[in-house]
């Protein structure tokens, strides 16, 4: 007989990624000859958008150098002070090495720092949609307080939507530009939280209670476009400062997820608890990587020139995208879509429950939606229930980081066809 195997609660009943079982079924289709335009994934394809060219030679120097031996718990100082340069120059953030702690990616900075701040049963709170933030409650034993947001806000969560969780809760934990809707906080909704967060500490600092703390995740902030600027806390409240760890790296600026250099930057007691946690688990960038970094970012003129060209091409795609959407809009089909503000991502809306299909099957929910535009259209693209909104929710991630210029037309064409074959 076999035995059962048993493993902890929290494992047992960790959720799996929507988007990678959506990315399972795209992938079968793939592998069976059919036309996929696949914008799911919040990744680039190096053969559209490789990382910058100086960045490849400086790590492959680096490796030639030998630089293969562990590096410091807490990043290399070379990089540090990097970072502490490059935050400077470009944000007007005045962090010492010490208050930097480089890690494999932003992944591991979240983590870490939601087990620093966070006892079990603590409550964060979270706008839905969100990256990933439900799974981190889950990993620690935190309480999460989801925020429905709305369209009218470009799905970024108010103070008045936030302040009636505020006087319990822990953690508030915040992205901008916002993954998965590539919006970013105004100056005035970001100032109007930030007040409630400074009221509220100190509300606590006089019954000695613990803090709330932000978590700022600004992964995309390089990526803003047109009017759209990147605000985060420190900026706008500089006693914030105690309170604020800040989410950053080279993933997303420099089309360079796979190269796993990320950084996390706050107080330096948070960030030296999160470094010794951090240097348990070995979630260190690579080394070699870290010294290329290091040099890449003081090489100024070149970090400026690729961004220059990198943003420009991204911004295309989005907004290519968008402008398709808004000539089937007009054409009276029940799409629609926010314009484009930053990241790599556009907002899009559906509204076909209840259309019927040639077959004359009718659509009920969202996920037959989303079906739909996968066989009829080959559209892959990702539900925001994927990322803890509402299942009914009919609005959708579309990611350009791998998409070609060919596949904004072709796209809209499929799509233009699929929705043709629709009726009431």
């Amino acid at each position: 007989m076999n035995q059962t195997m048993q493993v902890s609660e929290m494992a047992e009943n960790l959720i799996g990624s929507e988007i990678i079982k959506l990315a399972g079924e795209i992938n079968d289709m793939i592998a069976k000859g059919k036309k996929i335009y696949n914008f799911t994934i919040g990744d680039f394809d190096p053969k559209i958008f490789p990382i910058p060219v100086e960045f490849e030679e400086e790590i492959v120097k680096a490796y030639r150098e030998k630089q293969t031996n562990y590096p410091a718990a807490n990043g290399i100082a070379e990089l540090r002070n990097a970072i502490s340069h490059f935050l400077k120059e470009r944000m007007q953030l005045s962090y010492v090495p010490n208050d930097i702690l480089v890690t494999s990616g932003a992944r591991p900075a979240i983590y870490a720092a939601y087990v620093t701040l966070l006892n079990c049963g603590d409550k964060v709170i979270y706008p839905v949609p969100s990256w990933n933030n439900n799974h981190y409650c889950h990993l620690v034993g935190a309480i999460g307080i989801p925020v429905e947001t709305k369209p009218e806000n470009n799905f970024l969560p108010t103070a008045e939507e936030i302040k009636p969780h505020i006087s319990d809760a822990t953690l508030l934990a915040l992205c901008s530009p916002l993954n998965p809707t590539g919006t970013s906080f105004s100056r005035e909704s970001l100032d109007a939280i930030c007040q409630i967060v400074l009221h509220e500490n100190h509300r606590r600092k006089e019954q000695n209670k613990k803090p709330l703390y932000i978590l700022y995740d600004q992964i995309y902030w390089v990526l803003t476009y047109n009017e759209t600027i990147h605000y985060q806390p420190v900026q706008l409240y500089p006693e914030l400062r105690d309170y604020t760890i800040f989410i950053d790296g080279l993933s997303k600026s420099f089309a360079a997820t796979g190269v796993r250099v990320g950084w996390t930057f706050g107080h330096p007691a948070i960030i030296d608890k999160m470094k010794a946690i951090l240097s348990h688990v070995g979630a260190w960038a690579p080394k070699a990587e870290q010294v290329a970094a290091a040099r890449y970012l003081m090489k100024e003129d070149s970090v400026n020139q690729f961004l220059t060209h990198f943003k420009q091409n991204i911004q295309t795609r989005l907004e290519g995208f968008y402008q398709g959407l808004m000539q089937l809009k007009q054409e009276g089909f029940p799409v629609d879509a926010v314009a484009p503000q930053s990241a790599i991502y556009l907002t899009i809306q559906f509204n076909l429950v209840h259309k019927k299909k040639s077959d004359g099957e009718r659509l009920t929910n969202v996920a037959m939606v989303t079906e739909y535009l996968l066989q009829e259209a080959g559209l892959a693209i990702v539900p925001f229930y994927a990322f803890g909104a509402m299942r009914e929710s009919n609005w959708y991630r579309l990611s350009v980081g791998a998409s070609g210029i060919q596949d904004i037309s072709d796209s809209i064409a499929a799509l233009r066809g699929a929705l043709t074959k629709l009726s009431d």
